[in-house]
């Protein structure tokens, strides 16, 4: 590459992004700060991707890593017209069909915001759930639990174990005030249904030992720092079941507010098409 690659970047450049203005000003309106042959990387340009208030180190870091990019950018650029031909470099299709995709998605999204029903009813999402129940199978089981990382010595572990796996409402709401007092994390899914492994992962490097012995009852491993971890499960849907409709009901809605996003889709294209023969844009020769 007879092209040398370079970067004129001065000290005081990179405490340009402390203090721009004095470095614009120094330097005048404008100056380089990097080039690649002829092509000159200018100082607002490189100022407009740093954002404002971060700490002058971060403010480098980024410089540097943009000019880097830059670069690389202009030397594939100047390898390729060299070794490209002229029918390889010619990407005007390319670039039109580009603009004829992006145009017709911009298009669509505006046509779609405009008139797109997001409310989905708790009818109509148990009319899907039955309609479709294969689309609802767990590859994972999911379950309801409480779940605390609490010192393995505390006195409160043994009555917060007590209580919270109690049926009596008072017995868990006694055990949940315990916990949240005494554990250094409490978290409590029992109002939801959650992936296994959204659980499983509150234990750390116990990941896997969680995640394929889970049911109903107590998960509890206590690392060498002397820390317990320890979840009681209240209930479990099991891998190969149907979800329940409580845990399935955010897709559910994202299923038909998708399905109400292309049917509009497709009505435009009907319907546009419909116009242009009418009125003679669209003819088959």
């Amino acid at each position: 590459m007879k092209r040398v690659i370079y970067y004129m970047v001065l000290g005081v450049v990179l405490s340009a992004f402390v203090s721009c203005r004095a470095i614009s000003d120094f330097f005048g309106n404008d100056p380089a700060v990097a080039a690649v042959g002829k092509s000159k990387l200018r100082l607002s340009e490189l100022r407009s991707v740093i954002p404002d208030g971060i700490a002058p180190e971060d403010s480098a870091r980024l410089a540097a890593q943009y000019m880097k990019t830059w670069a690389l950018d202009k030397v594939f650029l100047e390898i390729a017209q060299k070794q490209l031909s002229k029918s390889e470099k010619d990407v005007a299709r390319e670039l039109e069909d580009y603009r004829t995709s992006l145009l017709k998605y911009r298009y669509e999204q505006l046509y779609v915001n405009e008139r797109l029903d997001t409310s989905v009813a708790e009818e109509e999402v148990l009319g899907y759930y039955e309609r479709f129940p294969e689309k609802f199978v767990l590859q994972r089981p999911v379950v309801k639990a409480r779940f605390m990382s609490i010192p393995s010595e505390s006195p409160l572990l043994k009555p917060i174990k007590d209580r919270m796996c109690s049926s009596e409402a008072g017995d868990v709401m006694a055990a949940d005030s315990m916990a949240f007092s005494a554990a250094f994390k409490f978290t409590t899914w029992d109002d939801e249904w959650i992936d296994i492994a959204e659980l499983a992962w509150e234990f750390g490097p116990e990941y896997a030992s969680v995640m394929a012995s889970v049911k109903p009852g107590w998960i509890e491993r206590t690392d060498t720092s002397g820390v317990t971890n320890v979840a009681y499960v209240s209930n479990v849907t099991e891998a190969g079941r149907c979800a329940p409709i409580e845990f399935s009901t955010p897709l559910i809605k994202d299923m038909i507010i998708s399905a109400r996003k292309q049917g509009l889709i497709s009505d435009l294209e009907r319907d546009l098409l419909n116009d242009a023969r009418e009125n003679g844009q669209f003819v088959i020769l």
